[in-house]
């Protein structure tokens, strides 16, 4: 029953997934803003929810056990950006190896990508540090979380400053198929755009509230902790956004759009939620959390040394899913 019960939130996010991507690029379009802002922005925002709301929920309204309610926050806090730096990426470029080969290239715009890793380096460098940090210096962990929510906000005037000048030279939001409820004889319009987005969220939400009660009940039945299982399984469930629609925007050839929604995703899930961490749970360098952590900085700056070598292929992203296997293999010994 338990695994009917999540499968069935799964395919509830797949779908919820399909319909955010649909509604996503009529508002881009709408916006006329630019597909790095479309991806890296509003895309990453609006399909991080998922893995926002888990860590959230289950520090303020989680079970009446408060160690399983952090050990389950600091699992999906974590985990979100080491699946998306690792597994995501991966993934996303196995879609497209049979159509562009091994040595095929990948050809998202420069500029944003290199200004998402950058952004994301930097502020997830210091979750890193504050997992040393004793709690008895509480100033400490104030000022590095105040500072990783600045770089966010910082992130995004650049990301949008940017916006102006990557339309004029063809890089603005173009969507292809037609809205879901224009479908229903319902006109594109603004209302229509924000109910199918507001409608598609309301479904993640449900999604991720039903992973938490899954694994509240899988925890002791597979025998392991919750902080293992929210690092290994909730960004599975809660990622699947990410996943699906990179997926789906680079077999279309639209990568810049699938890499901003997974590097987007990353610096969101890499400053602010970290913030949250550092400031409302133990934040500690236990063994599965310091291999999580430095795994995703090996996987980000992976990326970003290729990226900077000038020519980014399809084999490049098999190291990314190199380093999951190596952190499952850290994690479960």
């Amino acid at each position: 029953m338990l695994v009917l019960e999540m499968f069935f939130f799964l395919i509830l996010i797949l779908i919820a997934a399909e319909v955010f991507v649909n509604a996503l690029e009529h508002l881009g379009e709408k916006l006329k803003i630019s597909e790095g802002v479309t991806g890296s922005v509003f895309a990453a925002v609006g399909t991080a929810m998922p893995e926002t709301i888990v860590p959230l929920l289950a520090i303020f309204a989680g079970t009446q056990n408060q160690q399983l309610n952090e050990e389950i926050g600091v699992g999906a806090i974590l985990g979100a950006p080491l699946m998306l730096s690792t597994l995501s990426l991966c993934l996303m470029a196995v879609s497209v190896w049979k159509r562009r080969g091994t040595q095929g290239h990948l050809n998202p715009e420069r500029t944003g990508l290199t200004r998402d890793l950058n952004f994301f380096l930097a502020a997830f460098g210091l979750s890193c540090i504050a997992l040393f940090v004793p709690h008895e210096t509480a100033g400490v962990r104030v000022m590095l979380a105040v500072t990783m929510v600045l770089i966010y906000f910082f992130y995004v005037m650049l990301t949008l400053k940017a916006s102006e000048k990557l339309v004029k030279d063809g890089h603005g939001t173009e969507a292809e198929e037609p809205m879901f409820l224009a479908r229903l004889g319902l006109p594109t319009g603004w209302v229509t755009i924000l109910l199918q987005l507001g409608t598609a969220l309301v479904m993640l939400v449900l999604g991720a509230k039903g992973f938490i009660h899954g694994i509240e009940q899988a925890a002791p039945m597979l025998g392991i902790s919750a902080l293992v299982l929210s690092l290994m399984i909730v960004p599975v469930a809660t990622e699947l956004p990410e996943k699906v629609n990179s997926i789906l925007w680079i077999r279309r050839h639209k990568d810049t759009l699938a890499f901003g929604n997974i590097t987007g995703a990353m610096v969101f899930q890499g400053t602010l939620l970290p913030a949250i961490g550092v400031l409302l749970t133990p934040w500690a360098p236990v063994k599965e959390v310091l291999a999580g952590v430095v795994i995703t900085l090996l996987a980000a700056g992976w990326l970003r040394y290729m990226l900077s070598r000038g020519q980014l292929r399809v084999w490049h992203l098999a190291i990314n899913g190199a380093l999951y296997v190596t952190y499952l293999a850290i994690a479960l010994s």
